[in-house]
């Protein structure tokens, strides 16, 4: 797994390792875990950007997650938001594959699109068709729409946004529940349990397929 420090990463690790259905989860990145401890975490300190660092680790594992991601894009360049949340993730989904890894699963976005005229979209499209290519026996694609963090992490922009968004959901039906905004908590649930539930090929996974995993007692 690797951006289990993230808001979605270390929610969908605080319900992995209450999983008596998975037996260990190997955690990659550049600091040390906060706020999550268990027996079957084994974390290794890694350079994302080198895979020799980090490559003997992954043989041995069935599942891997990606949730990697720039927390605010627009304050990066084009060039540093490709480089975090394209190019790392393919680069491990790539090494995944290679150590027999039989299903990937990414935190995405809603409206990802390799055809998109939106920067930001285009890009997680582009990436979300590499994916594909490369052939796993599953690939879960999470297209969340608003992520709702119990804390303003980000400044005034975001306090408006976790103030607004939880009350459009009346009037985000039909086509449009897929816009409706999820909990962190709810999300990084249905990540980690969508690890244990069957399917094959590629499936994306938008509102009302996340929503479905609070109802959802698999583990």
């Amino acid at each position: 797994m690797i951006g289990a420090t993230g808001a979605v990463g270390s929610e969908a690790l605080k319900v992995l390792t209450q999983m008596d259905s998975v037996a260990r989860v190997t955690v990659l990145g550049r600091r040390p875990l906060e706020g999550v401890s268990s027996e079957k975490i084994a974390q290794h300190i890694v350079d994302l950007f080198d895979p020799e660092t980090y490559r003997a680790y992954l043989p041995g594992h069935t599942s891997a997650i990606c949730t990697l991601g720039v927390g605010e894009p627009s304050k990066v360049s084009k060039e540093q938001f490709i480089k975090i949340d394209k190019t790392l993730p393919l680069q491990f989904a790539t090494l995944c594959k290679a150590a027999g890894v039989e299903h990937f699963q990414l935190l995405s976005s809603v409206g990802a699109n390799s055809k998109s005229g939106s920067f930001f979209l285009r890009s997680k499209g582009e990436l979300e068709d590499d994916l594909r290519h490369i052939n796993f026996q599953r690939l879960s694609l999470f297209h969340p729409s608003m992520i709702l963090t119990p804390e303003n992490r980000y400044g005034l922009s975001q306090a408006v946004v976790l103030a607004v968004w939880p009350l459009l959901d009346p009037i985000l039906f039909g086509r449009l529940r897929k816009f409706r905004g999820i909990k962190v908590a709810d999300l990084g649930a249905a990540i980690a349990r969508n690890i244990v539930s069957s399917g094959v090929g590629t499936q994306t996974l938008e509102w009302d397929d996340i929503a479905k995993f609070r109802r959802s007692e698999i583990g």
